[in-house]
C-alpha cells in the first residue's frame, strides 16, 4: 500500500486528537513488551510512537497511542479502563506503570539534524554535562541519546536538532579540547551510512611505526632519519625533499632488509578489527603512504585492501639505491589518491572516510567527506573535521555509527 492509500483512520494524529503516553518501568524480561501490545490490543488503540531502553537490566518501555473511543475495544470502553487493566497487568509482573494524558504526538523536531558522537576513556559525568551544555548552547535539542559502545572505550550517540551541523562541531571542538574527550559531529541523513569508502595514511596511523625509520634502524642512521621525520611531520619541511634526503641515507642496503622490515611492522590495535568490519558491512578500504610500496603492498595482501599506493624504493641489482621511482606521494599526491580511488570504487567524494595524523596527510582529511585526525599533531586536529585520541584504530568505527555489536558480529564472521 503507497502512503497515499493509507485510509485516514490510520493517519498521524493531529495536535488536537487525545493520546495517552504509557510508560512502564522495571526489571527486564523476555515478554514485556508484546504483554504491554496485547493489553493494548483490546482497546484497539492505535500506537502513534515506541520508544524502549534497557539499561543494566532494568527497562523503560513507553507507547504514545490514541485514546480510546466510546466505540472501541472489547473488554472496556474508556480511558479510564484500559488505565486499570494496564495497571493491573503490570502489577502482576512487578513492574510500574505511569500513564499520562495529552494530545497528539511529540512536538516538531527543529530543522538541522545532526549526529554527536562522544568517545571517552573513560566518559565522565562532568564531560558528559559539559557537552550537553554546549549543544544546548548551540540552540540544539538532545532527541535521542544511545550507547554505541562500552569498550574499549565509552562511546554514545546524540541525536541532536534545531542547530547547524557547523556550528555544533565548532562548539563541541573547544569543549572536547578542554574536557580531554573526542567528540565527531556529521550531519543526519542517509549519507552517513552511505560513507563506502575509507581511505587511511599508514605510518603511526594502520601501523604504530615510521617505516623509513625501521629501513634506517638496518642502515645505522636511526638519528638522522628521525630527526628529518619528525620536522616534515610538523610540516616545517617539504615533503618530497625530505623524502629523497632520508631515502638517499639507505643506499647500498641489500634488498633483504625488505622482508625484514616486513616482519617489523606492527598494526596499531584495532587496525584488523577496523579494516574486517568495514569490509564486512561493505566498505571498501585503501590506505596511502608517504612510505614505500614494498611494506603497503604487503599490507594490503595481509588485510585484504582494495586499494594501496605509496612511494616505491629503486632496487638494483639487489641493493637500494637511494632513490624512489615514480610519482611522489605527497601531501598533494594522497588527496590526488584519494579521489582516484573513489572514482574507482563508484564512491562520491562527499561519501568518503578519510584517517590520518600528520601534516601531509591534510589536503586528503580535507577532501574527504569526514576527516579523522587519529592521535595527530595539533595543526591536524586543528584543521581535520573530528579527532580521535585514544590508541585504538578501531574506534572510528563508532564515528560512522557502527555498534559493538556489528563489531562482534564481524569478529564471528570472521572466526
Amino acid at each position: 500500500m503507497s502512503a497515499s492509500q493509507i485510509p485516514p483512520a490510520t493517519a498521524v494524529p493531529g495536535d488536537d486528537v487525545p493520546t495517552l503516553l504509557v510508560k512502564i518501568f522495571g526489571k527486564d524480561r523476555p515478554g514485556i513488551t508484546a504483554g504491554l501490545f496485547d493489553t493494548l490490543a483490546a482497546y484497539s488503540v492505535d500506537v502513534v510512537d515506541i520508544e524502549q531502553v534497557v539499561t543494566r537490566g532494568r527497562i523503560t518501555l513507553c507507547a504514545l497511542v490514541t485514546t480510546p473511543s466510546p466505540e472501541q475495544g472489547t473488554t472496556g470502553s474508556s480511558e479510564g479502563d484500559l488505565r486499570a487493566t494496564v495497571h493491573s497487568w503490570a502489577e502482576s509482573l512487578n513492574l510500574q506503570a505511569e500513564i499520562i494524558s495529552g494530545r497528539g504526538d511529540n512536538r516538531p523536531r527543529g530543522t538541522g539534524r545532526s549526529h554527536v558522537t562522544v568517545l571517552g576513556h573513560p566518559l565522565t559525568a562532568e564531560s558528559t554535562a559539559a557537552i550537553a551544555a554546549a549543544i544546548t548552547g548551540t540552540g540544539g535539542n538532545i532527541d535521542r541519546i544511545f550507547r554505541l559502545a562500552k569498550y574499549p572505550v565509552t562511546a554514545v550517540e546524540f541525536a541532536v536538532s534545531g542547530a547547524a551541523t557547523e556550528a555544533l562541531r565548532t562548539a563541541l571542538a573547544l569543549e572536547a579540547a578542554q574536557l580531554g574527550v573526542d567528540v565527531a559531529v556529521v550531519a543526519a541523513g542517509l549519507q552517513r551510512r552511505a560513507q563506502r569508502l575509507v581511505v587511511m595514511d599508514v605510518d603511526s596511523t594502520l601501523i604504530q611505526d615510521e617505516v623509513i625509520e625501521l629501513f634506517a634502524a638496518h642502515a645505522g642512521c636511526e638519528a638522522e632519519v628521525a630527526e628529518v621525520t619528525a620536522a616534515a611531520m610538523r610540516g616545517e619541511l617539504d615533503f618530497e625533499q625530505s623524502l629523497h634526503a632520508r631515502v638517499a641515507l639507505l643506499a647500498g642496503l641489500d634488498e633483504s632488509v625488505v622482508e625484514a622490515v616486513r616482519k617489523e611492522v606492527r598494526l596499531t590495535p584495532g587496525a584488523r578489527t577496523l579494516v574486517r568490519t568495514l569490509k564486512r558491512l561493505g566498505y571498501q578500504v585503501g590506505v596511502v603512504s608517504g612510505g614505500f610500496t614494498q611494506v603497503t603492498d604487503a599490507l594490503q595482501e595481509e588485510l585484504g585492501l582494495d586499494f594501496a599506493n605509496a612511494n616505491t624504493l629503486e632496487i638494483v641489482d639487489g641493493k637500494l639505491t637511494g632513490r624512489v621511482t615514480g610519482p611522489i606521494v605527497d601531501r598533494a599526491g594522497k588527496a590526488r589518491l584519494l579521489r582516484d580511488f573513489a572514482q574507482q570504487a563508484g564512491v562520491p567524494l562527499d561519501q568518503t572516510v578519510a584517517i590520518g595524523d600528520g601534516a601531509n596527510d591534510l589536503d586528503m582529511l580535507n577532501a574527504a567527506g569526514l576527516g579523522v585526525a587519529f592521535n595527530a599533531k595539533p595543526v591536524v586536529r586543528e584543521a581535520a573535521h573530528t579527532a580521535v585520541n585514544v590508541p585504538f584504530l578501531d574506534t572510528v568505527l563508532y564515528l560512522l555509527g557502527i555498534t559493538r555489536e556489528e563489531v562482534e558480529a564481524a569478529d564471528t564472521h570472521a572466526g
